[in-house]
């Protein structure tokens, strides 16, 4: 079998100038013509093969790889005289004179020439060799289906695809397109090759996707290694918070401590009691606070600053939490050990109170979708409900504490508490399997990172734990130096991809971590009382609150930002009388 036949007609066959076939293959130059059999070309090694010469400082880049990829990089980028002449200056070719005929012969459809030669590459994996051969093959196969001719197709099948076992269920596959006119299979996803004769260009990305780097050199490799220096010059950089700082390959990439909020833009003084919790929303643009003074108040958040929106009236006993709808659009407000109570954002209306006999609620928090809310009961018990009330399920036993955080995963299966004073209980409740992360410490709270993977544990001992909670959970990291003895003090993820962690303290400062190195990189003076929470803005990595028993919110900011701030747009107090 061959490849084209000499007799067919000229249009049938594929005819490539030198130009044309560097174009098509990114880069190969032909620097000696094509002469006799595939057979007689062995693969002759590339300068400096042996004693390496090398280059740069570190002596770590072989001269003859870092003239290739350059080389590629210029094909790639259109500059076919360019990489010519470097290939033609530095006496290094891009490919070797066997590789560059292998191209040749994929571009101009000899097959069999091409199958002969790969063997001639080189190549010590005969796994490899064989699905090449595979790809090679197939094109082939469907090439001849496309000029109707059926019979060598099937020939093509049965004596050089089949016997390379390769892929059975592929060539099973590629047998029902000859009795197939349309060549398509109905059980074949959108994802697959529903083409019948893929382009000969992008069968040569696939085999060079196949065959070792040191062959062919890989589409766009110096792009990659440049990427991925400057990703890794980011990574390692302390204080890089900011989508706007620019990366140049002219400098190495470093930001200062200038990119962390460590100025006090604001100070809310709302709350006439201590201030116990606070969360920003998901879209950034509220942020909710509450209080000993059993109130909660629901904050807007402005480019300028932040404004009081509403005030939320109606408990009666000190809110132990808040959580936002995955919309923004309504906040549920948590007594302790009392009732839930569901809010308007926009209005500022209580819409619901979920209560329960004889009990009190712990904790609150949503599902993923918004349709149920969730909450921990002080009989450590937690329940599920409708928005309007109807009790879902209850998952009874020791399932949380009298004070305790509340999370759901981002896909709504897992609920996470505190359902021991040195154990974190992860329920499946879909699955129904439990698993657990189990402290030497007692727990005071914990919270779920913005992709659900990990969690965050402030412990008894002064320490904050950040365990993978994918599969089984593992302790990745620990952070120190806060102070926490007698309170509740509560930590979270923050900035940009979530690269730090923020606590509060019992010495009145804000404490703040990079969460890759563990390292301690900034304390914020101002509160004069215990720091009780801090919450990062979502949407804005250079915005940070923190909450304190000195009844003031902290809104801290980047040295250089303006403090000016708008007048609020609503100051009212909403009671609600628990009418629903």
């Amino acid at each position: 079998m061959g490849g084209v036949e000499d007799d067919e007609p000229a249009s049938k066959r594929m005819k490539l100038s030198s130009e044309e076939l560097r174009r098509l293959s990114n880069g190969s130059t032909i620097k000696e013509p094509v002469a006799g059999s595939s057979r007689d070309l062995m693969a002759r090694p590339l300068q400096s093969e042996g004693g390496e010469e090398v280059v740069g400082s570190k002596g770590v880049i072989k001269k003859v790889e870092f003239v290739r990829i350059i080389a590629k990089a210029l094909y790639s980028l259109g500059y076919i005289k360019s990489g010519a002449h470097l290939e033609e200056e530095s006496g290094i070719p891009l490919h070797s004179s066997v590789v560059n005929v292998f191209m040749r012969q994929i571009l101009e459809g000899n097959w069999d020439e091409s199958v002969v030669t790969l063997r001639n590459i080189g190549l010590t994996d005969e796994r490899t060799v064989k699905s090449a051969s595979f790809l090679i093959l197939e094109q082939k196969f469907f090439e001849l289906l496309d000029e109707e001719k059926a019979m060598d197709a099937l020939n093509t099948l049965r004596t050089e695809i089949a016997p390379l076992s390769v892929n059975d269920s592929r060539v099973r596959e590629l047998s029902s397109y000859i009795v197939s006119p349309s060549y398509c299979s109905p059980t074949r996803s959108p994802k697959q090759d529903t083409v019948r004769a893929r382009s000969r260009s992008k069968l040569l990305e696939e085999l060079q996707k196949l065959l070792p780097a040191t062959v062919m050199v890989p589409e766009g490799r110096l792009e990659h290694l440049v990427e991925q220096a400057l990703v890794l010059q980011r990574d390692a950089c302390m204080f890089h918070n900011s989508l706007d700082k620019e990366m140049s390959l002219y400098s190495d990439h470093q930001c200062g401590r200038d990119q962390i909020p460590s100025q006090a833009l604001q100070i809310l003084q709302a709350h006439t009691d201590e201030v116990w919790f606070l969360q920003f929303s998901h879209n950034g643009k509220y942020l909710a606070s509450s209080s000993n003074d059993q109130s909660a108040i629901i904050w807007e958040v402005y480019e300028t600053g932040v404004s009081l929106k509403h005030k939320l009236s109606g408990h009666q006993k000190p809110l132990s939490s808040v959580s936002w709808s995955p919309d923004d659009r309504q906040l549920l407000t948590c007594g302790a050990e009392e009732v839930v109570r569901r809010w308007d954002v926009s209005s500022g209306e209580c819409l619901h109170v979920y209560e329960k006999t004889g009990l009190g609620m712990v904790s609150c928090g949503w599902s993923p979708d918004g349709k149920w809310i969730f909450s921990g009961l002080n009989d450590k018990s937690i329940c599920m409900w409708e928005l309007d009330g109807k009790e879902l399920e209850c998952w009874k036993g020791q399932r949380t504490l009298k004070i305790s955080d509340l999370e759901i995963t981002g896909d709504g299966k897992q609920i996470i508490s505190i359902c021991r004073e040195t154990a974190i209980l992860l329920l499946d409740r879909e699955a129904k399997v439990e698993r657990f992360i189990e402290e030497d410490q007692t727990i005071t709270s914990f919270s779920l990172s913005r992709d659900s993977r990990f969690l965050l544990i402030n412990l008894l001992n002064q320490e904050i734990h950040l365990w993978n909670i994918e599969g089984d959970p593992k302790l990745v990291s620990k952070y120190r130096g806060h102070k926490r003895t007698r309170f509740i003090i509560r930590s979270c993820f923050g900035g940009l991809e979530q690269a730090f962690i923020a606590s509060g303290s019992e010495d009145s400062l804000v404490y703040i971590w990079h969460r890759g190195t563990g390292e301690l990189i900034e304390t914020l003076p101002g509160h004069s009382g215990a720091v009780n929470c801090v919450s990062w803005n979502p949407a804005n990595p250079h915005m940070l609150a923190s909450a304190s028993d000195d009844r003031t919110i902290r809104i801290w900011g980047l040295n250089n930002l303006s403090t000016k701030r708008k007048e609020p747009c609503s100051n009212g107090i909403h009671y609600c009388n628990g009418v629903y």
